[in-house]
């Protein structure tokens, strides 16, 4: 950096100290210092505007997270000489143009820009990719298929668009083109380290792909991966190896541990839960990773093992909460449990997905339910006000892990949920569940349906504006008013 401040205090013309203005910045941006780039690219296209310092300066703001200056930067490019410029570098303004607009969520216009990439350079693998992602977002999943499609056949390596266009085909229920794309998916996780995984982690064991010749003395290692709700989801296929293999080691999150050893445990006595992956793995002949076991059984719609319930609460500890329930002034009512809010799940999921608690008058207003709430919140601003706390009942804080809260949903008639790990846990216990799903949400959910292959139990109430919650509450309320809850072996049933 000292070499090129000596060289700017010798650049006698404009031309030339802009130049080493570009050098600058570039060198700061290779350092991480985004901030100090901006203001070199600023310099240098305020003394000599050029395609290439507007294109610098506008991804600079960009990675400042300026996202309005970038795409002014972007479109003043655009427009100071567009005739003098080669279709590479009007291409490359486009491209940051989209990518301004499309972080800044305006995605129609984020759209056009890289459209513009594309006619300027049909052969750009990148505007294909984002335009994919684009209409990925706006759920419009047959386009974004076309065009992660399109993408992967300019650069088959990309691979997190392997990894995109895996979500996109599983939304649209194409699940055995998916799968195999779906196997990228790690380029889209977060590695301990907090970078980003290029591949599946390696193990120095083979792979289990799904061949059961000679396996009946084998020993496979499963490993969970992603977030509780996914191992909730696939442990599903736990007995299908179970009743293969000798011994299937299970590496499980702790929080699970309970919940599974009961669930499954009893039964299988050849399963074994780990807390971590062995540091010596000479006792097993190979290794899946869970969310792989749908790849490996060659899953499709029609073939999803949707037994319930697969997860069961242990009998003590749910009257332990049968107790304290008939005690309860509102006892004689039906007692629905409800998760209002997800963790942190990435940019833009949570916001989407979760409600937060000032926008639930709707439903626990509604005096005809003994509310019971099935939230662990994570931060102060999801929790309930104080004047909430009197309309339903929470004893969350007492749980220590998801056997706990089993206990809890054992004694439930309904459980209303946004899309989060408890509901995977009360679906798969076999629960009826109504899901509060975002627009465009994940891909698991499919699309158009208002059930779950998943969970036969589950009903789907999906947004049909992006962020429009009451039209969902809406729905919810007139379904629960139209119920008959019959009352049943000391449970609600639900009857329409």
């Amino acid at each position: 950096m000292e070499h090129v401040d000596a060289c700017l205090s010798r650049c006698t013309g404009i031309e030339e100290r802009s130049r080493a203005l570009l050098l600058k910045g570039i060198i700061a941006r290779e350092m991480k210092r985004d901030a100090d780039a901006a203001a070199c690219f600023e310099e240098a296209t305020r003394i000599f505007p050029s395609p290439a310092s507007h294109s610098l300066l506008s991804d600079a703001l960009t990675r400042c997270e300026e996202f309005g200056r970038a795409a002014t930067v972007a479109r003043a490019g655009l427009a100071f000489s567009t005739e003098r410029y080669s279709p590479v570098e009007t291409s490359l303004l486009f491209n940051n143009l989209g990518d301004a607009l499309r972080l800044d969520r305006k995605f129609e216009d984020a759209a056009n820009a890289y459209r513009n990439v594309i006619a300027l350079m049909p052969e750009d693998s990148a505007a294909h990719y984002n335009l994919g992602y684009i209409f990925h977002i706006q759920d419009r999943i047959d386009a974004a298929i076309e065009h992660y499609g399109q993408a992967l056949h300019l650069d088959p390596n990309h691979l997190e668009n392997r990894s995109n266009l895996a979500y996109a085909l599983l939304t649209a229920s194409r699940f055995e083109e998916a799968w195999p794309h779906f196997e990228h998916r790690w380029v889209s996780m977060m590695s301990p380290s907090g970078q980003r995984m290029a591949s599946r982690p390696a193990r120095p064991i083979r792979r289990w792909a799904g061949a059961f010749e000679n396996s009946s003395d084998q020993h496979l290692l499963v490993v969970a991966e992603q977030g509780f709700g996914d191992t909730l989801q696939f442990c599903r296929y736990l007995p299908m190896v179970l009743e293969r293999f000798a011994k299937v080691g299970f590496v499980c999150p702790k929080p699970l541990q309970r919940l599974i050893a009961h669930s499954l445990g009893r039964r299988w006595s050849n399963l074994i839960l780990l807390d971590d992956e062995p540091k010596e793995f000479w006792e097993w002949d190979s290794y899946i990773p869970l969310m792989s076991m749908p790849m490996a059984f060659q899953t499709n719609l029609e073939t999803i093992p949707a037994t319930i319930p697969y997860l069961s609460a242990a009998p003590h500890a749910a009257q332990k909460f049968a107790s304290r329930l008939e005690e309860l002034e509102r006892s004689s009512l039906p007692r629905i449990g409800l998760v209002w809010a997800g963790g942190h799940a990435g940019l833009g999921v949570d916001e989407w997905r979760s409600i937060f608690p000032d926008q639930l008058g709707p439903l626990i207003d509604w005096p005809h339910a003994c509310w019971v709430s099935l939230q662990k919140p994570e931060s102060e601003d999801k929790r309930l006000k104080s004047d909430q706390r009197a309309k339903v009942v929470d004893w969350m804080d007492e749980m220590e892990d998801f056997a706990d809260t089993a206990a809890l949903i054992a004694n439930l008639d309904l459980v209303i949920s946004v899309d989060t790990s408890v509901a995977h846990l009360a679906a798969a216990m076999g629960k009826p569940v109504w899901l509060l799903n975002r627009f465009a949400g994940c891909w698991r959910w499919m699309r158009n349906r208002d059930d779950s292959p998943w969970y036969p139990t589950m009903r789907i109430f999906t947004q049909r504006e992006r962020g429009n919650w009451n039209e969902v509450f809406e729905r919810v309320l007139n379904e629960l008013k139209r119920l008959d809850f019959r009352r049943a072996a000391g449970h609600y049933d639900l009857k329409g």
